[in-house]
This record gives structure tokens, sequence and C-alpha cells, in this order.
């Protein structure tokens, strides 16, 4: 399949990579962007920008005019109110697919989601994501769609998991959920790599909604995620539980300031809820069953090239 693909959220880190890796392959790619000056974020693919934002109706029309595809990766992770969360991460795929079906000829959509839509009740985040998927349902009955579940994704130019390179490289190794908890990672490459196969598939992937992972099928635990990156950064961290009404405390302190401060919190009580959460693995194995598409980065390799890159930039 080739063509022009209509791309959302490629200022940001997944929406980036995702920009170079369709542009590698060969695809016209056009991407929404509500500051045009943050093109630099994209690191130098060839790209068509429209100036505009999911709540505009006009520049919609112009991102996916006779696009083939259409990938929405666009989405709010952190936020001042549950409102303002469905706003972007439900309302936005609804104006999205509002200018899709008005085109001549359906494009095809793929919607990178969240893990966390799983699981609806535990975060005003997770519930978002879970609308919007449902939003995808209802109203693209008449489009070709397919929904994309990462867990975790990390890699280059990521700073949700910073921090915790951060901690590490420092010789503190917080474990924040119980030791039973364990998470399915992916980087940012495969995702990449992930939705270039979708792009290629036929009509098996439509109405789909699949998890991926970075084949390592039973999750990882706290501990190993902090080995592992400890083995990359030459490290020996001390090992620190901490417990989940201490982080409850300051996450609610956390989200009061930033509020005061007029900016969204990262972490808030929400977001202690989902950590503590104790089943963050990919079960689903129908995308092994339709796709031939692998993770080509295990953890350590995927690791090992997240920590170059932040050295780098020197980020560590």
């Amino acid at each position: 399949m080739t063509g022009t693909v209509a791309l959302t959220g490629a200022s940001g880190f997944i929406g980036g990579h995702i920009a170079q890796a369709l542009v590698g392959a060969g695809w016209r790619v056009r991407v929404l962007m509500r500051r045009p000056a943050s093109r630099a974020a994209l690191a130098s693919p060839p790209v068509e920008v429209v100036p505009g934002a999911l709540d505009d109706p006009a520049s919609l029309r112009r991102l996916v005019s006779d696009a083939a595809a259409v990938v929405h990766v666009a989405g709010l992770v952190k936020a001042r109110s549950r409102r303002a969360f469905f706003q972007v991460n439900a309302d936005g795929v609804a104006n999205l697919l509002d200018a899709a079906l008005a085109q001549g000829k359906a494009p095809r959509v793929l919607l990178i989601s969240s893990l966390a839509a799983r699981e609806p009740g535990l975060s005003a985040y997770a519930a978002s994501k879970r609308a919007g998927e449902s939003v995808l349902a209802a109203r693209g009955r008449t489009l070709p769609w397919t929904v994309l579940r990462p867990p975790v994704v990390y890699g280059p130019r990521d700073r949700n998991t910073l921090p915790f390179f951060r901690a590490v490289s420092r010789g503190l190794g917080l474990l924040l959920a119980p030791d039973a908890a364990r998470v399915s990672f992916l980087h940012v490459a495969d995702l990449s790599g992930a939705v270039l196969a979708l792009l290629d598939a036929g009509d098996v992937t439509h109405g789909q909604t699949y998890e991926i992972h970075d084949g390592q099928p039973g999750g990882h635990t706290w501990r190993e995620l902090i080995d592992t990156a400890a083995a990359h950064l030459g490290t020996r961290p001390r090992m620190v539980r901490v417990p989940r009404r201490v982080l409850g405390a300051a996450a609610h302190v956390n989200r009061l300031v930033a509020l005061a401060a007029g900016r969204a919190p990262i972490f808030s009580p929400d977001k202690v809820r989902e950590i503590h959460h104790l089943d963050w693995i990919c079960h689903d194995t129908r995308w092994i069953e339709h796709m031939a598409w692998r993770p080509l980065m295990p953890l350590s390799a995927g690791f090992a090239d997240t920590i170059d890159w932040y050295r780098s930039e020197n980020w560590l």
C-alpha cells in the first residue's frame, strides 16, 4: 500500500518516530500541527504540514483530503481535568472521523490507543482512551479501521521514562509497585514497525483491536526493569520500596502544586492507581496469528539503545 498518510501527533515522541518510519517506507506524509514551528521535532523527514488542531474541522478536512490512510497518534497523557482528557482523547477521535467520512473515498484509519484502555475504571486517562476506541467503533462502521493498544512505549527522545533511567543512573531503584505487578514494554521503533505492517496488511485487521509487546509474553517486573537498566548504566542501585500511602500523598501534593501553577500534572492519584494495577501484560495473541511482524528490540537491547541516545544528548 502506498500514497498519502495523514498523521496526528507528529510533534510528539511516538508520532515523530512514526513519521520518520513512514517517510522511510516511501509514504507521503501529511501531519497536523498546532505549532508548525515544532516541525523541527521530526528531525528532518520531508513532510507536508497542515496547521491546525483536533478541534478545528477545516484543518482536519485538509489533513485527510485524498489520504489513503489516517494514523491517529495525538492524545493527552496528562490533563488538568477529566473533561480535558475526553475533549482530546475521545472528542478528537470523533472530529477526525467526521473529516474522514466526508471524503469521497474513506481512508483506512489506524488509532494508536493505549493498553490503559483495557482498564477504564482506573483513571480519567484510561477512561478517555477507551472512549476514543468506542467512538471509532460506533462512528467508523463504514471505515476500515484498526486499533493498536501499546503498553509502555520508550526509546530515544522519550521524556516520560527518562526519570526512571535517571534514578537508576544515580544508584536508586524505586520499587513503586508490588512485586506481583508485571508490565509489558515496547520500544518505539517496534511500534513504528507495527504501524507500517498494519498499513500493508489486508482486510484481516479491519475492525480489530490488538495489544502488542516486546516479545516477552509475561511482561516484566519492576526489579527486572531496574536490573536491566542498571546493567547498561553500570550502576548497582539500592532498591527502595515506596509504600503506596507515601506514593499517594506525594501524588496528591504534586497535583495540587501543578494545578496551582496552571500546569497539567503527570503524577497524580490516578497515576498511582495505574502503577499499582498488577496486570499490565499484553495478553492478546491474535496479532501474532494475523501478522508477520515481530518485535526486534527485546528489553535489554531496547534499554541499551535508549540509554545510548540519552547519553549522546547529555540527558543522563
